[in-house]
């Protein structure tokens, strides 16, 4: 699925952790917020954000976004009294990827409803869950090959062939 334009993402990225705590959020409970238009989408294995500027060659904040699916965690649909409906999310963060524990993504669109994104997004999701399921089943149910046997073995002398005498008979 594809929007082409009118796609607003923010992101919400909390403070990393201080150096050697072993806290895995919240820092100095700051957060930047990056907020920028651009287009969105979305494949069997990930959400995919380009911000305009991003096409434009400019140095904004936020440029671009990539989160596999198997990192959404937690998915809302928000209704504000005030203000356009959203579509949000929690991010579990990929190692170097930038971003850390707690981040927060928020999706709205100008020009159309969220509804058949959402339901897009979390049938495909899902689908990628259950496949992540399947193969760590498949790999869990597989047997330990072990490699062959470690005996000792003595070849055994083939029997004789039908031209040959038994022993002790002399031709």
């Amino acid at each position: 699925m594809t929007v082409d334009k009118g796609v607003e993402l923010t992101l919400v990225v909390p403070d990393a952790p201080p150096a050697g705590s072993s806290a895995t959020s919240g820092g100095s409970g700051g957060s930047k917020t990056l907020k920028d238009w651009g287009k969105l989408w979305l494949s069997e294995q990930r959400v995919v954000f380009v911000a305009d500027s991003a096409a434009a060659g400019s140095n904004a904040p936020l440029q671009s976004l990539s989160v596999p699916l198997l990192h959404v965690l937690a998915t809302s649909f928000q209704q504000p009294v005030f203000g356009a409906n959203y579509f949000a999310f929690d991010v579990r963060p990929v190692p170097n990827g930038g971003l850390t524990s707690g981040t927060k993504v928020e999706v709205r669109f100008k020009d159309r409803g969220l509804q058949e994104f959402i339901g897009t997004l979390e049938k495909v999701r899902e689908r990628a869950m259950y496949m992540k399921r399947e193969e760590d089943d498949l790999e869990d149910s597989l047997p330990v090959y072990s490699g062959a046997p470690s005996t000792s073995h003595t070849p055994v002398p083939p029997p004789p062939g039908p031209d040959e005498l038994p022993p002790g008979y002399d031709a």
